[in-house]
């Protein structure tokens, strides 16, 4: 942390790249539980150093309002998509909601998504809250079965209050918990035991979301890559079968569509319409780049079906590291790659490259990680003979970056560069996976001569050497010996009751 940020009272190790921050507070419908959660939350801002403002400007990087719990507000009312025309700025600071909810009530909805999402198919009736749009049973039907009750409820908060980023405080005189929502289906949890720290923990939090900035600025350069020379590649074929295969396996998780949600007019000026499941790439070895999936924000894209022009042809990162450096090809759509296009190719940099032989056709020097495979996924257990795991950096554990950003493109990186199998292509691992808690994983393989882009990756899933499962942890893990010889996943559990 900055040297002039005050310390906060917590224990946990923290980012070195967080700085200072202006914040301001918009009051929306309140209780007396959150005027006081407000209060405190300012002050511990102040405490660590950072601006409060009385109005939002052209500095402010965050806004903190509040919102009724169960009742949608409208469209009209809500900050997200009213916040720069009301307050004439220039930019759109992160808006946080606070929304209060007593536990009796907190543990009735869950164990209510509990009982419904074992039906199949849903019933709509089961998901027929206020503000909602009719199909929206869907949506927190296969966010439920994918992220667990916790995560229908997210889906419902965030479409009430019209808002991505939501604290959700739990508690009837004083707060127990506070929840952290994000775009992804995130859930950490602040422990309200010891209220100063409590108040700490949410603070770091926030600044970490905005002490960092996304790397989607992607720039087209070169010549177009002829079409004739493209419809000769192998790989682009590679990655149509490498969808349908992962696809097959269920790996990608349904797109989640805000108009399927709720009935906003305004979402396409405030936040994509459709936030994308993953994406995947792989080393093109005759053109010397890597093809990757496009963007889902910007169009749907279904990963387990895609054609060429859902292809996107990585060259570089820009020297500041602010997006991806692009070629388009002739004759087909190019639409920007993934927002994960940065963090898939800089993680070559800190990793050899090998000369592929006879055996593949071609004479070419290629990063070790041939594919590379990210989605919103968790690995349940993996074989250490066959798989590699490499954890993150501490702080990403306690403190959760967001996607498409550079503080996760620099964890990724720093992470696979510590591996053992990809640091010695003869290691004879040849499968490497990083988990980003609240957000997925990401899946690198080498080069194994008789096999096509992700076999191995999916034939390791197969056979039980990569064991992937829905729930994704949101905090700290590890992986201990499990009976079978397998690492299996151990995290801190949930408990819903207070």
């Amino acid at each position: 942390m900055n040297s002039h940020l005050k310390e906060p009272t917590t224990a946990k190790p923290t980012h070195p790249w967080l700085r200072r921050i202006h914040v301001a507070f918009v009051p929306g419908p309140t209780t007396p539980l959150l005027e006081e959660v407000v209060s405190n939350l300012l002050h511990h801002f102040r405490l660590q150093g950072h601006q409060i403002q009385v109005t939002p400007d052209d500095h402010t990087d965050v806004i903190l309002t509040t919102a009724p719990f169960g009742e949608p507000i409208g469209w009209r009312q809500a900050l997200l998509f009213t916040a720069r025309r009301r307050f004439n700025l220039r930019r759109s600071p992160t808006i946080y909601t606070l929304t209060h909810v007593l536990p009796e009530e907190f543990r009735r909805l869950l164990d209510h998504f509990q009982a419904v999402l074992t039906k199949e198919p849903p019933d709509p009736a089961d998901y027929a809250f206020p503000g909602l749009s009719p199909q929206a049973h869907h949506v927190l039907f296969e966010q439920g079965r994918r992220g667990g009750p916790i995560l229908a409820l997210e889906r419902l908060v965030q479409a009430q209050t019209k808002s991505i980023r939501v604290l959700l405080v739990v508690g009837d005189d004083c707060p127990l918990v506070a929840y952290h929502f994000d775009l992804v289906g995130a859930h950490p949890r602040s422990e309200a035991e010891d209220l100063a720290s409590f108040y700490d923990d949410i603070v770091l939090r926030v600044v970490t979301t905005v002490s960092t900035r996304e790397v989607t600025e992607h720039k087209v350069v070169g010549e177009p890559i002829p079409s004739a020379l493209w419809r000769r590649l192998d790989t682009p074929k590679a990655m149509h079968v490498a969808g349908q295969q992962l696809g097959k396996r269920n790996f990608f998780t349904q797109m989640v569509r805000i108009a399927d949600l709720v009935q906003v007019p305004a979402v396409a000026d405030a936040v994509a319409s459709q936030y994308s499941e993953g994406c995947f790439a792989t080393w093109d070895p005759t053109l010397g780049v890597l093809i990757a999936t496009v963007t889902g924000s910007a169009r749907p894209v279904d990963k387990g079906s895609i054609t060429d022009d859902d292809l996107a042809v990585i060259v570089g990162v820009q020297p500041d590291g602010s997006g991806a450096l692009v070629r388009h090809v002739e004759g087909k759509r190019n639409d920007p790659p993934s927002s994960e296009a940065v963090e898939m190719m800089d993680m070559n940099g800190p990793l050899p490259t090998i000369t592929l032989g006879p055996v593949w056709g071609i004479s070419a020097q290629v990063p070790v990680a041939r594919s590379k495979l990210h989605g919103h996924r968790g690995i349940g257990a993996y074989d250490p003979h066959q798989v590699e795991y490499v954890p993150l950096d501490p702080p990403y554990y306690h403190y959760l970056v967001s996607c498409a950003t550079d503080a996760q493109a620099r964890g990724i990186k720093a992470a696979f560069a510590r591996s053992e199998a990809l640091q010695n292509p003869d290691d004879p691992r040849q499968v490497v996976f990083t988990v980003l808690p609240g957000h997925g994983v990401v899946i690198v393989e080498k080069w194994v001569p008789g096999t096509a882009p992700f076999q191995v990756i999916w034939e390791y899933m197969d056979a039980g050497y990569l064991q992937v499962e829905n729930r994704i942890p949101q905090g700290p893990m590890e992986y201990v010996l499990g009976p079978d010889g397998r690492m299996v996943l151990r995290t801190a559990p949930v408990e819903w009751a207070f």
